[in-house]
């Protein structure tokens, strides 16, 4: 069976962290693919929301 874990993060190096715990749960066998994007959005003049997602696509 192929599953997806989604991870979003507001700071890049949270989304590092949350997605390398994950994947030394699964065999690296199983892995299939990654996909990743920023999204980036301005609130006002001086502050810029980021947003870092990522899907992991495995076999379980």
């Amino acid at each position: 069976m192929i599953k997806v874990k989604l991870f979003d993060q507001e700071h890049e190096k949270d989304l590092e962290l949350q997605m390398n715990k994950f994947l030394q749960k699964i065999d690296e066998k199983k892995l299939i693919d990654i996909k990743y994007n920023v999204a980036a959005m301005q609130e006002d003049e001086e502050d810029q929301i980021y947003c870092f997602s990522s899907m992991i696509i495995y076999k379980s």
